[in-house]
Parts: C-alpha cells; sequence; structure tokens
C-alpha cells in the first residue's frame, strides 16, 4: 500500500508532455531549416559526427530526471506493518473569555489574541486526548463539542471574538457549568482551562467552581493581561477610533485580577498560572495533565509508513551523471549499429 505525502506536486508532470511537444518542435523546424539548406545526404556530409540517436536520447534522460525529481517531491511512502492501536487520554474543556475587557493590549497583540495562541499552544502538546470550546462573556456559549479533530478547533478558535455574545460581563461561572456538561465519560480524566483576566467575578462563579470539584474535574486558570491595566481601544479596519467608556463618559480602565482565579483553581484543587508566555503556559497545563487519569477511547488500525523519496531521487541523480558523459556526437558503436541506415564513412 502507498500513500502520498505531497499530492499536489503530481501537476508538475504536466510539464513533460510540454517539453516533449517543445522539443518535437524544435526537430521540425531544425529539419524544414535543413531542406532548405541543402538535401539531407549534403546535410550529413557537412556534420558527419552529429548523432541524432544521442540527441534524442539525452533530451528523455532530462524527461526522466524530471520524472524523479517530481515523485521524490510527492515522496510515496509504502506501508511496511498494520497494528491496532488503542489511544488514551483526557477531556479537555477551553473556556475562553471573549468580553469586550479582552481587546486591551497590555499584553500583545492583545488579551484575546493571547488566549488564543495559548490554546493552540496546550493543543499542540496534545497526543489523543479531547478538547472542546467555550465562549463566554455575558452569559456562556458552546463553541466546540468534545472532538479529537485539531483542525476544526483551530479553525474555529480563530474564529471568536468579542462580537460572538451581544452582553458583556464575566459569567465565569455560565462558563463552569457549561463546561462540565461536557464531559461525556465519567471514567475519563477531566481538565478546565479557564482564560481570562479575571474581571466581574462573583460568588456564583466560587459556587460553578464547587460543582466542578464533586465531579472530580480540576481546572487550570490562565490570568491574561496585567495587574497595572490599560484602556480598551475601540477599533475597525485595525484602526483605533476611540476607547471603550462607562455609563458616566469615562474612560474605562481594565486589569487583571489574578486573585479571583487563583482561588477558583485552588477549590477544584488545580492551579493558577499568568499568561505572559505562551510555552510556559502550554509546558503547565502538560505537567498537570499528568496527574489526571487518562482512559481508553478507541481503537484503530494504523500502518507505519517508510519514505521512497530517496530512491527517485538516487535515480535521477544517477541519469544526470550519464547525461553529463554523453556527447551528442556519434561514437563508434553506434556507427556500427547504424541505427538510422547511415552510410559508414
Amino acid at each position: 500500500m502507498y500513500v502520498f505525502d505531497k499530492p499536489i506536486y503530481f501537476y508538475l508532470l504536466a510539464i513533460i508532455p510540454v517539453l516533449a511537444g517543445l522539443y518535437l518542435y524544435d526537430m521540425y523546424w531544425k529539419k524544414k531549416k535543413q531542406r532548405e539548406f541543402g538535401s539531407p545526404e549534403m546535410v550529413g556530409r557537412l556534420s558527419p559526427e552529429n548523432s541524432p540517436f544521442k540527441a534524442g536520447l539525452k533530451f528523455i534522460i532530462v524527461l526522466l530526471v524530471l520524472t524523479g525529481l517530481i515523485l521524490a517531491l510527492v515522496n510515496p511512502r509504502a506501508g511496511i506493518r498494520k497494528e491496532v492501536v488503542k489511544t488514551q487520554g483526557a477531556d479537555i474543556v477551553f473556556a475562553i473569555d471573549v468580553s469586550k475587557s479582552m481587546l486591551a493590549e497590555d499584553i500583545a497583540p492583545n488579551r484575546l489574541e493571547k488566549s488564543k495562541q495559548i490554546v493552540s499552544q496546550v493543543m499542540k502538546r496534545l497526543g489523543a486526548d479531547r478538547v472542546g470550546i467555550i465562549g463566554y462573556a455575558g452569559s456562556a456559549f458552546p463553541v466546540l463539542p468534545i472532538t479529537t479533530d485539531y483542525g476544526v478547533a483551530k479553525m474555529l478558535l480563530e474564529g471568536m471574538d468579542t462580537d460572538m455574545v451581544s452582553s458583556q460581563g464575566t459569567a465565569i461561572n455560565e462558563a463552569l457549568l457549561m463546561s462540565a456538561s461536557y464531559f461525556d465519560d465519567p471514567k475519563a480524566g477531566k481538565m478546565v482551562v479557564l482564560l481570562s483576566d479575571g474581571e466581574d467575578h462573583g460568588q456564583d462563579s466560587n459556587n460553578a467552581a464547587e460543582e466542578l470539584a464533586k465531579r472530580g474535574i480540576k481546572m487550570v486558570t490562565v490570568g491574561i493581561g496585567t495587574e497595572k491595566g490599560t484602556t480598551i481601544p475601540l477599533k475597525r479596519n485595525g484602526v483605533t477610533e476611540s476607547y471603550k467608556r462607562d455609563n458616566e463618559g469615562q474612560i474605562v480602565t481594565t486589569k487583571l485580577y489574578p486573585g479571583p482565579l487563583k482561588e477558583l483553581a485552588k477549590i477544584t484543587g488545580g492551579g493558577y498560572i499568568t499568561g505572559n508566555d505562551s510555552r510556559e503556559v502550554a509546558d503547565y497545563v502538560a505537567k498537570a495533565l499528568e496527574n489526571i487519569d487518562k482512559k481508553g477511547f478507541a481503537t484503530r488500525q494504523v500502518s507505519d509508513y517508510d519514505s521512497q523519496y530517496q530512491w527517485f531521487l538516487a535515480a535521477a541523480l544517477l541519469l544526470l551523471i550519464i547525461d553529463m558523459f554523453l556527447l551528442e556526437r556519434k561514437t563508434a558503436w553506434i556507427m556500427k549499429l547504424n541505427l538510422f541506415n547511415e552510410k559508414v564513412q
């Protein structure tokens, strides 16, 4: 069984017939000009060392070299064995704050984009773990149910913005309760990764965290922003037009509140980390997952494949070496073959 790493490079094979057509046209044009110059016999006498056979052979070699290089780019891989593998992992739900305060740029590029980068980095470190995504502001909403399809998860993650929820606020309690409903396997390890600046935290959030603890769900909270705080820019087409103001017309200053986030994590037996360094957060979450019991989700058949590109590359190089030693002049053994019924002079 064969699979191809980069099948898109097969389109380059279209170059072969194009080059062949150009070569045949060139041969036709040369023959035509030779007839205008004189008879084929006279032209042959004027260039007795020229070998039409070798010229054609060199062109065929060039085409074979190109074909070999293209196939090397495609990289066919051959299956050498199959085995049944049982995948093991935990269930992880990312609860991401998408309130307007997440537009603050006290952490580059802004709090929301930083949250996305962190989640993406964490997913890169996962193996057979299942992931889900929830967004929340004044209310919580599901973005992605539990799945192993990280490609879809990253696509939906990139589409998250502060306009997804009309009501403003930070409904952490709703996000936590919705996260608890995501876990459909009572035996699987469970973790919630909450990303927020911690604003508008209320007692209801603590109650929700206690509910997670009862269900055996640990939580890692990630503080996004700085404690010094900053304003919230309102942009259009990437240009800042104004800044968010309160009901009295004063410019709002938003900052990170790590205390409530640490408290929530402590209730569930989890931990807190600031989100300044995406890789550091990914490492922290990976270590936290090591302490969670993982369960086998499913068995699947996998194949090991060996790359075969080196054979095509080697063949192309060998043909290039042969081409270097092939001259377009006749040699004695070609003349003895008399392939074109030529008269030996």
